[in-house]
């Protein structure tokens, strides 16, 4: 598979833009690995996707497992989360960010292969690049028609069977302020590119089915208005507005240098972006529930976000949380 750099998918984005050419796109978390291919040259023995509906996988209908799955994470050990959690808290305090996203990487026993969890995940957003990871993510990073650009940043998690679930996390001043920022980020970055920006919802709740029960998580909607010609500036406002604020924190640039020094793993392309251009309208998601395969073993990256009120356990507790694959 052919990968661009960041400038080099910018000027073939435009182009395709302008041309009313449908493609499809994947961009890594640091934006130095990029693959842009025309919806017809993406060739499923490497990659499959479905995107919102959107996809390449073939119309089967897909057997139930026939197997019992096996799901054991191995999740970094507390002392190794608490230093890590320790720099982004100290960096804090004395200013350089308000908030943080902070992740891991945790190793995983399964049977399952990433084929089959592509095929039988429950996700809006589904991308398999065979034999290197597969995604089933919820969040939705931007979306454009009729020359409406919406984002959706997702903040905010907890496990539906908690009594009050619902109550707890929209009352909780932690996740509130966090997700304010994370929305005033997101405001501000579509800034740069619309005018009329708004946010007609803010802290909604979606469920999560997943192989260990149902999570709420918490999103807000943030919209704004296109020039009429943006078809031709597509690759610019995607990376202006990369990477997305709800995997980095605020200020963007200190939290990405706060991210490197915190965190033990190179992300690669998890916390980047997929999406597709139809020929006149744009839907991309954030790569968020991710599994990738490397030498025969599967890692799952996950994370949360850490603000001055957040508590180490519950953060950590968070991040093992979210090592889960929504099969059901």
């Amino acid at each position: 598979m052919n990968l661009y750099t960041k400038q080099e998918a910018v000027s073939r984005m435009n182009h395709l833009g302008t041309l009313g050419e449908p493609f499809v796109f994947i961009i890594d978390y640091k934006q130095q690995q990029v693959y842009v291919e025309k919806q017809q040259q993406v060739n499923p023995g490497d990659l499959l996707y479905d995107l919102n509906g959107f996809s390449n996988s073939p119309d089967k209908e897909m057997k139930p497992l026939s197997h019992p799955i096996v799901w054991h994470p191995h999740p970094m050990s507390f002392p190794a989360y608490s230093n890590s959690f320790c720099i982004v808290k100290r960096n804090i305090h004395v200013g350089n960010s308000y908030l943080v996203n902070l992740t891991c990487e945790t190793p995983v026993e399964t049977n399952l292969s990433l084929e089959e969890i592509f095929y039988h995940s429950v996700a809006k957003y589904k991308l398999l690049w065979k034999e290197r990871f597969v995604v089933f993510s919820p969040e939705i990073f931007i979306r454009i028609k009729n020359n409406t650009i919406c984002s959706y940043p997702m903040k905010g998690t907890i496990d539906a069977t908690l009594p009050n679930a619902r109550t707890r996390i929209l009352d909780d001043s932690k996740e509130t302020a966090e997700h304010a920022t994370i929305v005033d980020l997101i405001r501000n970055d579509l800034s740069t590119a619309a005018r009329k920006v708004s946010v007609p919802r803010f802290r909604y709740i979606d469920e999560l089915q997943t192989n260990n029960g149902c999570l709420l998580q918490v999103s807000s909607e943030v919209t704004g208005l296109l020039p009429e010609d943006w078809h031709s500036r597509i690759g610019d406002i995607l990376f202006n507005l990369l990477p997305a604020g709800s995997i980095t924190g605020a200020p963007k640039k200190k939290t990405m240098q706060i991210i490197e020094e915190a965190e033990t793993y190179e992300r690669g392309f998890y916390t980047g972006v997929m999406g597709y251009f139809d020929g006149s309208s744009l839907d991309s998601a954030v790569m968020i529930r991710f599994l990738e395969q490397r030498d025969n073993s599967m890692f799952f990256k996950s994370g949360g976000g850490i603000t001055a009120q957040s508590d180490l356990q519950k953060e950590y507790d968070e991040m093992k949380q979210k090592v889960y694959v929504p099969i059901y």
